[in-house]
């Protein structure tokens, strides 16, 4: 039953995704995926609805509302402050070694966590869109992955990086 809803549901969800991602200004595999994964919580919740083309109608411009939402309340991070060219050799070492440092953490990663880290540590700059082609997820995977991967580098490196307090 839940294969032929699904079967039937998606050459519906491929249309109006399509109809509705630009204007929400997203990517329509991403409206379709939220859609999918409310489908899936309404399906564990309540079981199938009623009239599934309707509820897929709602749920596609219920999704781009609350992207259009978010989007508008997004903004970008101001510029980088510009890099200090005086410095000295010491500050310079320290710093390398704190990018090995961190670079050798992120290998140690589970997952596709060290690639999804190196691509957003890139020195190419890489936009969320050119990382989700890269690693073959969807754009609005990456923040919710993003997320998880440093939750786990900040456990992994919290022993090395605690504050050295005197005992006693």
């Amino acid at each position: 039953m839940t294969d032929d809803l699904l079967a039937a549901l998606r050459p519906l969800l491929v249309a109006e995704a399509s109809a509705e991602a630009h204007a929400a200004g997203t990517e329509p595999g991403d409206l379709e995926q939220a859609v999918w994964l409310r489908l899936l919580e309404h399906l564990e919740a309540d079981g199938p609805p009623r009239d599934p083309g309707n509820w897929l109608r709602r749920a596609v411009r219920s999704e781009a509302r609350r992207t259009r939402r978010t989007v508008s309340v997004e903004r970008p991070y101001g510029p980088e402050p510009a890099e200090d060219s005086e410095r000295g050799p010491e500050p310079m070492a320290l710093a390398a070694a704190r990018e090995r440092a961190l670079r050798e953490a992120v290998r140690r990663l589970p997952g596709r966590c060290p690639r999804l880290l190196e691509a957003l540590l890139s020195p190419r700059d890489l936009t969320y869109r050119e990382i989700a082609g890269e690693l073959g997820i969807s754009q609005g995977s990456l923040g919710p992955e993003r997320s998880r991967c440093l939750g786990c580098l900040r456990r992994l490196l919290a022993p090395e990086v605690a504050a050295r307090q005197a005992r006693g």
